[in-house]
């Protein structure tokens, strides 16, 4: 069976930076619904549309098409006083938007004399990814996965 629009796919893969070192093992498989329901990268998507189990693809994605260049604008220094006692490097945490939705995570790069470092961007923004991927299964989703936007069961969402 080829992907198409509303197939559950099922892809064995690895992720490197372009200089070959691993970002993600795929230690476990990645699992899907396609044809558009932002599951994963529109590049790679497309790039699996009409393939078939056993096919192998390696698409290389710029940073743009993956998790975004590095903004800046994004790292802000924060006085330590306004982060609980036990702040550590690594922790992260969302800001709440003036509406009082959860709009973006930031995560807590370093502490130094009364300071903490804070950065809004994806770990892996600006670094290009290049994927290594097998077509491993795929099945048409049940209409219960295509009304609600994501694959069930095995490898994917539980309700």
């Amino acid at each position: 069976m080829e992907i198409v629009k509303n197939a559950v796919v099922t892809l064995n893969y690895t992720v490197h930076d372009p200089d070959g070192n691993m970002i993600d093992d795929g230690k476990n498989p990645l699992v899907y619904l396609h044809g558009g329901y932002d599951a994963i990268f529109p590049h790679l998507e497309e790039a699996l549309h009409g393939k078939s189990v056993g096919e192998k693809i390696v698409v290389k994605l710029q940073p743009e098409d993956a998790f975004g260049d590095y903004d800046e604008s994004l790292v802000m220094i924060e006085p330590a006083d306004l982060f609980p006692d036990n702040i550590e490097i690594g922790m992260a945490f969302e800001r709440v938007g003036e509406d009082g939705e959860e709009d973006m995570l930031f995560r807590v790069t370093d502490i130094a004399e009364g300071k903490v470092v804070v950065d809004g961007n994806h770990p892996l923004a600006g670094t290009a990814l290049v994927f290594d991927v097998t077509v491993a299964e795929v099945r048409m989703a049940t209409a219960e996965e295509i009304s609600h936007g994501h694959v069930h069961g095995a490898g994917g969402h539980q309700h």
